[in-house]
C-alpha cells in the first residue's frame, strides 16, 4: 500500500500547497488546472477532506509528504468523510509499521515507529533510495554480528575444560572451536569460522563437530573422519575406503561409542554389584544377630539346666549329711543317758561301801543288786565311714562325660554342618556371560594360547616382608638378608613370613601370567587376601593353609604344597613358570614355559575369594620376576643344575574342595 502512494516534493512553505485531484501534481496557487494532466486543481487540508491525504515527516531535517490517495467518488465530488480519511490514512500508516517493527522487536514501540517511518519514507520517497537501502542493510547487518558477538561473550568466559577442542588460530586467547575442517585439518571458533561460512572459495570443505587429535582421526587421501573399523586389516577407515582399498571387508561401525557404551554398562554392572555386595553385609550381620542371640538364649537355658543339675546334686548332698548327723545324735543321746545311769549307780556302790562291817555290805549289797536293772556297758568303737569320696568321683566322672558329650554335640556338628555347602551363609558370584560367548571354550594348549588371557601384575609394597627389595617398577622381588628395608609398619605387611602379594587379584574367568624364579626354595602360588599377615604359625605362610596353592622350586625339583603338605614332583628345570587359572572351573595350573608348555603340577579347588598371586622367598638371595605379558624367554636356568635331568612329565593332583 505504501509503496504505490505518489510522492510528493518537500515544500519549504508553511502554506498548504495546492494539488492536483486527478495525478496530486503541485499546482501553481493561481492556476485552475494542472500543467500536467489538465486537470482541475484543489487544495489538500493536512487533516483531510475532499482530496488525498498527505502526512509529513521529519527526517535528517527534511518533511517527506506521503500521500493517500482517496476514493474516486469522493475526490470526484470533492466531498468526503473526514472520518474515514482519517481512519485511511491511520490504517495505511499502521500496516506500514507493522511491517517494519518485526525487524527489530526488542527496541521500544517509539523508537520502532520513528525508524520505521524513515526507512519507510525512505524507500516511497525518489531521492537517495538506493543509499538509504544500503544504509539500512549495513546497520541490520552490524547489529547482526553485535548480537552475535554479545551470544559468543558468555561462551568465552566459560573456562575451557580438558576434553574441549581449542580454536587452532585463537592464539593469545584460546576459544572453544565450533567446527573442525577435515580440509584444512583445523580446528575454528566462531568467529574465525566465518569465512568458510560466507566464502565460496571454502564451500569445498568439510566441516563436522569438533575432533581431539583431527590428524589422527582424519583418512588422509579422502578427508573423511575414521569412524569405521575394519576388522579383517585391523585399522580405522572412513566411508570412502570401504569402497574402494577396503571393498568387501567386515568394519564395524561406531565401535568407540560401543565400547565406551559397553563401558559405562560394565562400570554400572560393577556399582550394582558393589552396592549388593553392601546389602549383602547388612544381611549377613542380621543374620548373625539372630544366629547370636538363638546362642545366647540356648546357652542361657543350658546355664539354667547345670544350675538345676547342680542344686540338686548339692541337695542331694546335704540329705546324706542331715541324715548321718541325725544318726550320730541318736547314738549319742543313749550313750548319754547310760552314762547318767551308771553315775548314779556309782553313787549308790559309794555309799554301800562305806559300811565297815562286810556282813551287812554283802547282804545291802545283793538286796541292792536285786533291785537293780543291768547297767553295764559294753564296750563302744566309735568310728566314721566316709564314703562320700565314692559321691565326689560321680560328680567328677559325670562332669567330664557331660562336658564332652557338650562340645561333641556342638563342636562337631557344626562344624559338620559348617562343611555342606546347602548350608551356612555365603556371597555367590556367577559369571554372566552372552549368550554367544557361553558356548564351550577350548583350553590353551600353545604359548600363543595362554597368552590370550595374559594379565598385567605388580608386587603391592605395603604387603612386602622387611628383608624383601622390590625393584624394576614393582615387578622383580629379592630376599635381602639381613638387610632390612625401611618401609612403614602397615596392617597388611607381613612381619615373620618373608612374603609379598601382588597388587592384582584374580576373580572370575580365565587368567595367566608367567615368573622367573631364581635361588633355592623360592615359592610361587596364589592365596586369599585374608591370610594371616602377623602370625607366626604355618598357616600365615602360603604352604601351611587351605587357602593357598603353591609351587616350590628347592634347587633340584619341585614340590607342590597345600595345607602344610609338600607333594614331591618329578618334572626338569624351567627358569620360566607359567601359571594359569580358570577360576570358574576351579582349575589352577603350574607350567614349564619353554617351546612348548609343559605341565607341571595342578589343583582342582573350589575357589571361594578373589585369588593374589604370592610369593614366598625364604632364602637370601631368592628372586622372583614377573615377567611382561608376551616377553622373550631367557636362558639362564632357576639354579646351577645339581642332577642330571629327567624326562619331563606332567604331575597332577586333585585336592578336595575346602
Amino acid at each position: 500500500m505504501a509503496d504505490t502512494a505518489p510522492k510528493v516534493p518537500v515544500l519549504d512553505s508553511e502554506e498548504d500547497p495546492r494539488l492536483c485531484t486527478v495525478c496530486s501534481g503541485a499546482m501553481k496557487p493561481d492556476a485552475t488546472q494542472c500543467g500536467s494532466c489538465g486537470g482541475q486543481g484543489d487544495q489538500v487540508d493536512r487533516g483531510g477532506g475532499g482530496g488525498p491525504e498527505k502526512m509529513g515527516i521529519k527526517q535528517n531535517g527534511e518533511v517527506v509528504v506521503v500521500v493517500a490517495p482517496v476514493s474516486p467518488g469522493t475526490a470526484d465530488s470533492g466531498e468526503g468523510d473526514p472520518g474515514q480519511d482519517d481512519s485511511g490514512a491511520t490504517g495505511e500508516t499502521k500496516i506500514q509499521e507493522d511491517l517494519v517493527a518485526p525487524e527489530d522487536p526488542e527496541k521500544p514501540d517509539g523508537e520502532g515507529r520513528d525508524e520505521t517511518s524513515q526507512t519507510g519514507d525512505e524507500a516511497d520517497s525518489g531521492e537517495g533510495g538506493g543509499g538509504g537501502d544500503g544504509e539500512g542493510e549495513k546497520v541490520t547487518q552490524g547489529d547482526e554480528e553485535q548480537e552475535k558477538e554479545d551470544e559468543e561473550d558468555p561462551e568465552k568466559e566459560k573456562p575451557l575444560g580438558p576434553g574441549d577442542v581449542v580454536c587452532d588460530s585463537c592464539i593469545d586467547s584460546p576459544r572453544r572451536a565450533a567446527k573442525s575442517c577435515l580440509t584444512c585439518l583445523v580446528s575454528y571458533c566462531g568467529a574465525h569460522l566465518r569465512p568458510h561460512l560466507e566464502n565460496q572459495k571454502f564451500q569445498n570443505h568439510r566441516l563436522v563437530e569438533p575432533l581431539l587429535d583431527i590428524e589422527r582421526r582424519t583418512c588422509e587421501g579422502h578427508q573423511w573422519p575414521l569412524d569405521l573399523f575394519c576388522l579383517a586389516d585391523s585399522c580405522c577407515v572412513c566411508a570412502d575406503c570401504v569402497l574402494e582399498e577396503h571393498r568387501g571387508h567386515k568394519t564395524v561401525p561406531g565401535e568407540l561409542k560401543e565400547k565406551q557404551v559397553e563401558m559405562v554398562k560394565t562400570v554400572a554392572a560393577a556399582e550394582n554389584a558393589i552396592n549388593k555386595l553392601q546389602v549383602n553385609a547388612v544381611t549377613i550381620e542380621n543374620s548373625v544377630k539372630e544366629v547370636r542371640e538363638v546362642i545366647e538364649s540356648q546357652f542361657a537355658e543350658l546355664q539354667a539346666v547345670v544350675e538345676r543339675a547342680k542344686k540338686e546334686v548339692t541337695e542331694v548332698l546335704e540329705s546324706e549329711e542331715k541324715q548321718s548327723l541325725k544318726q550320730a545324735e541318736g547314738i549319742r543321746a543313749h550313750l548319754e543317758q547310760r552314762c547318767a545311769e551308771l553315775k548314779k549307780t556309782q553313787s549308790q556302790v559309794e555309799k554301800i561301801s562305806k559300811n565297815k562291817n562286810d556282813v551287812n555290805f554283802l547282804q545291802e549289797y545283793s538286796e541292792w543288786k536285786k533291785e537293780t536293772l543291768d547297767i553295764s556297758l559294753p564296750g563302744v568303737y566309735i568310728g566314721l565311714m566316709d564314703r562320700l569320696n565314692s559321691f565326689s568321683r560321680v560328680v567328677v566322672d559325670s562332669t567330664k562325660e557331660m562336658s564332652e558329650k557338650l562340645m561333641s554335640s556342638y563342636m562337631d556338628k557344626i562344624k559338620e554342618t559348617c562343611k555342606n555347602d546347602k548350608m551356612g551363609i555365603k556371597t555367590t558370584v556367577h559369571e554372566m556371560i552372552a549368550a554367544k560367548q557361553n558356548m564351550s571354550i577350548p583350553d590353551p594348549k600353545t604359548r600363543d594360547d595362554f597368552l590370550k588371557y595374559a594379565s598385567h601384575v605388580t608386587l603391592d609394597g605395603n604387603t612386602a616382608h622387611k628383608f624383601l627389595r622390590l625393584t624394576e617398577e614393582n615387578r622383580k622381588v629379592t630376599n635381602t638378608t639381613p638387610w632390612q628395608h625401611p618401609y612403614p609398619d602397615l596392617p597388611e605387611r607381613f612381619d615373620n613370613w618373608r612374603q609379598v602379594l601382588a597388587a592384582e587379584s584374580f576373580y572370575l574367568g580365565r587368567k595367566y601370567f608367567e615368573v622367573e624364579v631364581s635361588g633355592d626354595g623360592a615359592h610361587v602360588g596364589l592365596t586369599y587376601k585374608s591370610i594371616d599377615r602377623k602370625g607366626q604359625e604355618s598357616n600365615s605362610c602360603i604352604t601351611g593353609n587351605n587357602f593357598s596353592w603353591c609351587l616350590q622350586w628347592n634347587g633340584r625339583t619341585f614340590s607342590a604344597w597345600h595345607s602344610d603338605v609338600e607333594t614331591p614332583l618329578s618334572a626338569d628345570k624351567f627358569a620360566r613358570i607359567g601359571v594359569y587359572l580358570d577360576y570358574v572351573q576351579g582349575l589352577l595350573a603350574f607350567y614349564g614355559v619353554s617351546d612348548a608348555m609343559t605341565l607341571i603340577h595342578e589343583y582342582r579347588a573350589e575357589f571361594l575369594e578373589p585369588l593374589y598371586p604370592a610369593f614366598w622367598l625364604p632364602k637370601k638371595e631368592n628372586m622372583v620376576v614377573l615377567v611382561q605379558p608376551g616377553e622373550a624367554l631367557s636362558l639362564k636356568s632357576p639354579s646351577p643344575p645339581t642332577s642330571p635331568t629327567h624326562s619331563i612329565v606332567g604331575s597332577k593332583d586333585s585336592v578336595n574342595k575346602d
